[in-house]
């Protein structure tokens, strides 16, 4: 099974696995509500 990619919307940044509920982008510091499942 594959894991999940996540994309930030702001910057771009790819974060690979499932997002904490405290997740922040490394890169632009939004938090989760701001990525969306890559497909």
């Amino acid at each position: 099974m594959e894991e999940k990619v996540y994309v930030c919307t702001v910057c771009g940044y790819e974060h690979t696995g499932e997002l904490p509920d405290d997740f922040v982008c490394p890169l632009c510091g939004v938090g989760k509500e701001f990525f969306e499942e890559k497909k």
